[in-house]
């Protein structure tokens, strides 16, 4: 293997390529990236076996050829080098950088010790704008489960009916639903559901090639989704398990309703996080006419109470919720007119967007004294 390409069109692939080398270390290689010179360009693979990620960079190649060698020290070393041409090529069993001023050689494991990411990319399900993906998408991701005893929740459902897609997220506690995220597929299409890791849509949102459009592939044999956007790739394997019946805990009547600004709530949020943390994080939302009273109390510390300007339809009421799914709900929304509707205090607690009816988020109340 010999290349030459320059220094920072690979170290700004190398920092997302990272998120998917492995910091366990049970096995070696995972710890590695894989190098591969063929076909005019220069490409590079790394994965934990939970995710991979595989990318290429324009390269001239005198000789192909593929080796791996350590994520962390090959990364720093590129990330350390002027902006400049680089030789990369294999000496026996190791692997020499050669710059005009800087010489390095790194150990090396042989390639067919790495794991395979894919064989192939499958069927295009679907495809979709970059930006747009990233919008509805991150209102839904963040509210997956990260307990991988629960493995169900801690993917997203991608449900696909007449050739469009919703995506549900949700951790027993709440949920978080967007219809028309995707569009793929002929219309008259049976449902299918399709379980995707959270993490692996997570990093798909982490893309940043040039590309607008994203895509996504399922490759059946292997149970795989794989999401591409230009040159860099993201695989993961889809979850086999059963989705809850998300559509039960929906409801589907209100006695109250309110809408407000969403910066108004972030920011009596933040506020009332102040004295909720001393006190398993809860805060209260009072609806009165005209607004909603955002409170904390902690008997150790004191309380507090911040008033929110708000459209209020039907009798008031209150709810108490945990402050950081508040919080995560509105840093992943950005739209700026919400709207709160509730059926008492211990029914859960239903937000949504102001003139968009595509999505909603349920959070699960707690119940207080007093």
């Amino acid at each position: 293997m010999k290349v030459v390409f320059l220094s920072s069109n690979l170290s700004t692939k190398l920092s997302f390529l990272n998120h998917a080398v492995s910091q366990r270390g049970q096995l070696p290689i995972l710890t590695n990236l894989l190098l591969e010179a063929k076909k005019g360009k220069f490409y590079l693979y790394a994965t934990d076996l939970e995710i991979g990620i595989q990318t290429n960079i324009p390269a001239n190649i005198e000789e192909e050829g593929r080796i791996t060698t350590p994520a962390k020290n090959f990364s720093e070393l590129i990330a350390n080098l002027p902006e400049e041409k680089i030789l990369l090529y294999l000496d026996g069993q190791n692997l020499k950088i050669s710059t005009p001023k800087v010489k390095a050689v790194f150990q090396t494991t042989p390639a067919d010790e790495f794991p395979k990411l894919y064989e192939e990319k499958g069927e295009e399900m679907a495809q979709i704008q970059k930006n747009i993906f990233e919008k509805k998408i991150g209102r839904v991701v963040f509210a997956a489960s990260i307990d991988i005893s629960r493995p169900n929740l801690s993917g997203v459902l991608l449900r696909r009916k007449k050739g469009e897609y919703l995506a549900v997220a949700t951790d027993g506690y709440r949920l978080s639903l967007q219809k028309n995220i995707l569009t793929g597929g002929k219309e008259d299409d049976e449902k299918q559901d399709l379980l995707i890791p959270a993490r692996l849509l997570r990093e798909a949102i982490l893309l940043k090639e040039e590309e607008k459009v994203l895509r996504m592939f399922i490759l059946g044999k292997n149970n795989q989704a794989i999401f591409t956007q230009g040159e860099t790739s993201v695989v993961g394997r889809l979850i086999e398990a059963q989705y809850p019946d998300y559509e039960k805990i929906i409801p589907q009547k209100f006695e109250v309703k309110a809408v407000f600004q969403k910066e108004d709530l972030q920011n009596a949020v933040k506020i009332c996080s102040v004295f909720a943390k001393e006190t398993a994080n809860v805060v209260k939302l009072t609806l009165q006419k005209e607004k909603i009273i955002v409170s904390a109390n902690s008997p150790s510390v004191g309380e507090n109470t911040v008033d929110v300007e708000a459209k209020i339809e039907g009798e008031g009421n209150e709810i108490a919720f945990n402050a950081r799914y508040l919080a995560e709900l509105l840093a992943n929304i950005e739209e700026e007119e919400m709207i709160f509707e509730m059926q008492g205090p211990f029914n859960p607690g239903v937000f949504k967007i102001a003139g968009d009816n595509s999505f909603l988020h349920l959070i699960m109340p707690i119940r207080v004294q007093g």
